[in-house]
């Protein structure tokens, strides 16, 4: 208990030196509302969108994106890169193709997003899926490479076929690496949430955000800035409790 309220203390601690850093920056700085809003009145905005019922409005479709699109790119990079892995001579024909694409920002493939899948839901869950793919591949990969050979020499000695081996020693063995690039992933898809958002969607964080600059409610596009992050680190802070849980049962 006394760590948890350590814990708790920091975070606390954390938050009102953020607020008074951010209170001195707009009375030193002397910037009018308009251009940077207060603490007390991005407040008021996240009170305005919580009283009309848009707050969990837009947070609920925006999970539900994220969701759809973090854990359809999880499941289809951890099938692939366990081949991948597997099969080494296939990794290293494919390697150099995925470290070209890898370092290409989703932004970039916007204009295309656009035209292979039009306005909705579609295109925002393709650019999340996108920005998760690519990390959890590579963890999957490095998870498989990573095993032990003689973990390998063992199962062949017992009479272990390929697929007993690979679901009862190499996944197993390699599952602590794996969530750890879920937690990778995570991370770099819900960077991008937002612009999978500004495309031709009527609703979740990324559209409050467009929707409030078009009209000049910078306490609107603050108040979605916190959202985004408030959400953003409980996302982490559940994937990080599972990644030590993780660590505990199976061991690093």
């Amino acid at each position: 208990m006394s760590n948890i309220l350590k814990r708790g203390l920091n975070f606390s601690v954390s938050i009102v030196l953020l607020l008074l850093f951010w209170q001195i920056v707009v009375v030193v700085g002397q910037h009018p509302e308009h251009l940077m809003p207060s603490p007390a009145r991005v407040a008021l905005a996240l009170k305005e969108l919580f009283t009309d019922g848009r707050l969990f409005e837009h947070v609920l479709i925006s999970l539900w994106r994220f969701f759809a699109g973090y854990f359809a790119a999880c499941l289809l990079a951890a099938v692939l890169g366990t081949f991948l892995g597997w099969f080494k001579l296939t990794w290293k024909l494919i390697e150099p193709i995925v470290l070209l694409i890898k370092p290409i920002s989703p932004i970039a493939w916007l204009p295309f997003i656009m035209l292979w899948f039009g306005i909705g839901d579609a295109p925002a869950i393709f650019t999340i899926a996108l920005a998760a793919f690519f990390p959890m591949l590579l963890a999957t990969v490095k998870s498989i490479n990573s095993i032990n050979e003689s973990f390998i020499k063992v199962a062949d000695n017992f009479g272990l076929t390929k697929f007993q081996t690979l679901f009862k020693i190499i996944l197993p063995a390699s599952f602590p690496l794996l969530v750890e690039g879920l937690h990778t992933a995570l991370t770099s898809a819900w960077i991008f949430l937002v612009a999978g958002e500004l495309m031709g969607t009527h609703s979740g964080l990324g559209f409050l955000i467009n929707d409030a600059r078009q009209n000049l409610r910078s306490d609107l596009i603050m108040a979605g800035i916190v959202l985004i992050g408030v959400m953003g680190y409980i996302l982490d802070k559940i994937l990080d409790y599972v990644e030590r849980y993780v660590s505990q049962k199976w061991g690093v």
